[in-house]
């Protein structure tokens, strides 16, 4: 399959704290908007305001949950409440690890039936594929101490580029026959009474990768088959609660290091990497990004809460 050329991709950082809220921080909450869809990856307490804050909207046609402690899902019941009193009548699914299916149960339980729309659960494991229209989410286990999942989007293929003088060449004149032959669909033409078929290998090239982002969640620096489908990722979105100064710490409460994340993103040959669940004790993010990049040559970002990237494409 091959996505749309030209679907944006934006990814919002709508809460970067670690597990107790700051002035300046949110607890965890990413949202990326890919072309018209809105998917959530975790929605700690204060979500709606960062979305509002955000100008992010309301749109919303999937939450991933990443692992069942508080400060990555609180925000849900709110929310849901909210998109009820919007007057959202699309199903919402929630997908998530082991215990999903109970959350669900609970959320719908605290709405006293009052929800416009249908509210499903969807129990992820390590591996489980979620399909959408040109792109698709894969979990992957996470090391958090208890059952935990990190999460890769990742576009279908794009369409290779386009030979279009070299199609003028042959004979195929400008206009739908070029559209055909990028939609993969050979063109008959007639030239000097004979009939020639072009395939489009002639003038298309090799399909190109489309942009992948990870986002960990809480967890210890990880590597394993994951890897395989986070190579070259436009961006790693990691934990780094600490900087390099609490190792031990680090190993205590399952969480990472910001160089800990430096040495996953360098390990995957990310293009970016965001560093994420920022714990309370930091007012500065100069150390982390310093430790960051003692072994990753890539680009360090600490985003603020509420910043926004828009990835492009690659080639």
């Amino acid at each position: 399959m091959f996505c749309i050329a030209g679907e944006t991709l934006q990814v919002y950082f709508l809460g970067t704290a670690g597990a107790l809220p700051t002035p300046n921080r949110n607890p965890a909450c990413i949202m990326i908007r890919h072309g018209s869809d809105t998917l959530m990856f975790d929605c700690g307490e204060g979500t709606q305001q960062q979305m509002m804050r955000s100008k992010s909207g309301f749109t919303l046609d999937a939450i991933f949950v990443t692992h069942w402690h508080a400060d990555h899902y609180l925000g849900i019941p709110g929310l849901i409440q909210t998109l009820s009193f919007m007057g959202r009548e699309d199903p919402l699914t929630i997908y998530g690890p082991r215990g999903v299916n109970k959350f669900v149960d609970i959320v719908r339980e605290l709405a006293k039936n009052n929800l416009k729309f249908s509210l499903h659960a969807s129990e992820l494991a390590p591996g489980s594929v979620v399909p959408f229209n040109g792109y698709h989410v894969e979990a992957f286990d996470t090391d958090h101490g208890i059952v935990s999942l990190g999460y890769i989007l990742t576009e279908d293929s794009r369409l290779g580029r386009f030979d279009r003088d070299h199609a003028i060449e042959l004979g195929v004149p400008p206009g739908p026959l070029f559209g055909r032959l990028q939609r993969g669909e050979a063109v008959t033409l007639i030239r000097d009474g004979v009939e020639h078929e072009i395939q489009p290998a002639e003038v298309v090239g090799s399909p190109r990768p489309g942009r992948t982002v990870v986002y960990t969640g809480d967890t210890r620096p990880c590597y394993g088959e994951w890897m395989k489908s986070a190579k070259e990722a436009d961006l790693l979105i990691h934990d780094a609660t600490f900087d390099d100064s609490e190792p031990g710490r680090a190993v205590e409460v399952f969480h990472s290091t910001a160089g800990e994340a430096g040495a996953v993103a360098e390990a995957i040959n990310a293009q970016r990497l965001a560093l994420v669940h920022i714990s309370s004790r930091y007012t500065s993010m100069t150390t982390h990004i310093q430790d960051a990049k003692k072994s990753y040559t890539g680009e360090v970002i600490a985003p603020d809460d509420r910043m926004t990237i828009e990835l492009p494409f690659r080639g």
